[in-house]
């Protein structure tokens, strides 16, 4: 039977020794929206290990390994952790692609320690140095938080995969298409012929629409308001085409080299991303970091008043404090302004007209309705990954928020704060009493909440894009757009493969009345309002700039800083937002943050435009 069947048995025999290999695929470039490379490919010396070669050594090539460690100057058992195979007990580093393809170990190599290896085969059997493509950035760190960066991924062969920015979202255009190589393979692991072989297809081309002069602006300009501000830690900003829903610049800081990650990121190096004493780097706080919006706010809640039956062009009075049941809610710095119409109360940022407003309107929500309607309390649908979707606080989020707290709340109103005592026995006492009222009440939606929302402070928090675009929305006549970066996806040889359109997400239920008083508004408030200050000396005649300052007040902290403008003011082009962790009023830091980047967007106060002609108006 055997026999007479001896060749099916041969065959199936040869298959089982038939061993697919994946042949990784060039991966495409990102481009900024002049073509300027932003990420591409670069050739690096690459040594490779045949893990199959060093099997059949005596020793399993441990002494090979040892010598090679001793030539690069690398830990034997960094070497050694990345030849092992991955698997359920086997944690990394390790490879996760086929045994059967050579292994790359380490990259970068000077060309002198590849020549000793090219030249001394007999030290180093089954080790190989050829130029192989990694992953380079241009420009340093410029855009460091919108690109993102490669890592080995176990599902795909041990090939490095976008995991973070532009590099994840567009990961299936970018990584082309893997060829392929099946080898047949004695029962030694002997590669003995090539069975069959398909050539790999280089990854698309990605044009975005952030410029990358614009993107150095912004950046340098943040940091500088970062490290300018006594106690800021951290801050963020984002410059947005109000027209069309394109980010032309987005940045975080502090900010990080991508270039960290080629080859595979040290742990060393990785605790320092996500340290955050260090500032976390790895977070892109534009569209991470959530924070009270403060009086940028406001725009919302004049929108929402206006709906409500109040008159833009009616008298209230700004008093230094109102009070709502026992507590008085008061100005920035009790300043009692008299009265005024809306267009002066958000040009001096009066609070108290807002309290006013939020307390006739409670038990309603018109302001939370409206606040959605502006895109808060939803991820806008960037063209990015891990988008937070900031908070909306209403009747329905309190109670819930009560019932899973209650628990603790309640035990710190019986306990108290022992350790606090200890040291500030009236901290302690205050801190019952608000655990007590929490305990008792915590579930219903106050009056004083309502007051808090009407100028975005207590629970309600942005994220610095959602700011910006519903300030483009506001900017722009009403069309609230869903954000995008990627602008073209191209072929290896440059063809339009498809257009990417940033989508409407949405219309602003607010009359074009109300937009253009608000409008309006915001253009008087660098001049003669809360920004007056720090715009002071701008040339507002050549781009005149409209904006609203953002205190917002932190707790165990210094305030966050915010600025939200556009320009042109009477013809919005573009909408820039800034924010500054611990930067103090909005006056202080995030304003002549964005004052420097409009300079240097459009060329002025003796700086070259890093907009195109094209592009300013």
């Amino acid at each position: 039977m055997q026999i007479l069947d001896g060749e099916c048995y041969t065959e199936a025999a040869v298959a089982d020794h038939v061993r697919h290999i994946a042949i990784p695929a060039v991966r495409g470039r990102i481009l900024d929206d002049r073509g300027r490379p932003l990420a591409r490919n670069r050739a690096a010396m690459t040594v490779s290990v045949d893990r199959v070669a060093l099997g059949r050594q005596p020793d399993h090539g441990r002494a090979t390994l040892r010598r090679l460690a001793g030539l690069l100057d690398r830990p034997y058992s960094e070497l050694a952790g990345r030849i092992r195979l991955c698997g359920p007990k086997v944690g990394k580093p390790c490879w996760a692609g086929s045994p059967y393809q050579p292994i790359p170990v380490a990259e970068g190599v000077a060309e002198r320690d590849a020549t000793q290896i090219a030249e001394r085969p007999e030290d180093f059997p089954g080790v190989t140095a050829e130029p192989r493509p990694v992953r380079d950035h241009p420009r340093g760190d410029l855009a460091a938080h919108v690109l993102g960066y490669l890592a080995p991924d176990e599902g795909s062969d041990g090939r490095p995969v976008g995991k973070d920015g532009l590099e994840a979202a567009y990961e299936a255009d970018l990584r082309g298409r893997p060829g392929s190589r099946d080898v047949v393979v004695d029962s030694a692991g002997q590669v003995l012929r090539i069975q069959r072989e398909q050539p790999a297809t280089p990854g698309a081309t990605l044009v975005t629409s952030i410029d990358a002069r614009v993107q150095a602006v912004v950046e340098k300009a943040l940091e500088r308001a970062v490290r300018k501000a006594r106690k800021a830690d951290s801050g963020a900003a984002v410059v947005l085409d109000a027209r069309t829903g394109r980010v032309a610049a987005m940045a975080s800081y502090p900010a990080y080299d991508p270039d960290v990650w080629t080859g595979g990121i040290e742990p060393a190096d990785y605790r320092r991303l996500i340290s955050a004493e260090r500032g976390s780097p790895l977070v892109s706080r534009a569209v991470q970091g959530q924070w009270p919006p403060a009086s940028t706010w406001k725009v919302v809640s004049t929108a929402a008043a206006a709906a409500s039956g109040y008159d833009l062009e009616g008298r209230y009075d700004c008093p230094g404090s109102y009070r709502i049941g026992g507590r008085a809610f008061r100005n920035f710095q009790g300043a009692d302004l008299g009265a005024m119409d809306l267009h002066r109360a958000l040009i001096v940022s009066c609070d108290t007209i807002f309290y006013r407003f939020a307390h006739e309107l409670w038990p309603r929500e018109p302001m939370q309705r409206m606040a959605r309607d502006f895109g808060f309390g939803v991820r806008t649908g960037v063209d990015l990954p891990g988008e937070a979707a900031g908070r909306v606080p209403d009747r329905a989020w309190k109670r819930r928020q009560w019932a899973q707290t209650k628990d603790r709340t309640c035990r710190d109103a019986r306990e108290g704060y022992p350790g606090t005592a200890r040291t500030d026995p009236a901290r302690a006492a205050y801190l019952k009493a608000i655990a007590a009222e929490n305990c008792a009440h915590g579930y219903l939606w106050s009056a004083g909440d309502a007051a808090n929302f009407s100028i975005g402070q207590g629970e309600v928090l942005v994220t610095p894009l959602q700011l910006a675009r519903a300030y483009a929305a506001l900017a722009n006549g009403g069309t609230l757009f869903s954000p995008r970066l990627g602008k073209e996806v191209r072929g290896p040889d440059g063809t339009l493969i498809r257009t990417i359109t940033p989508p409407v997400a949405g219309r602003l239920p607010v009359p074009a009345r109300t937009l253009a008083y608000v409008r309006r508004a915001l253009a008087e408030v660098p001049k003669s309002g809360t920004a007056a200050t720090a715009f002071s000396g701008f040339p507002l005649g050549k781009l005149p700039v409209a904006g609203k300052t953002g205190t917002a007040e932190a707790y165990g902290a210094e305030d966050t800083s915010w600025f939200a403008s556009f320009a042109p003011a009477d013809d919005p082009r573009y909408v820039v937002v800034a924010v500054i962790s611990q930067g103090g009023s909005g006056g202080d830091a995030a304003a002549p943050a964005v004052r420097e980047i409009w300079a240097g967007m459009y060329g002025l106060e003796g700086k070259k435009a890093a907009l195109p002609e094209g592009s300013r108006s």
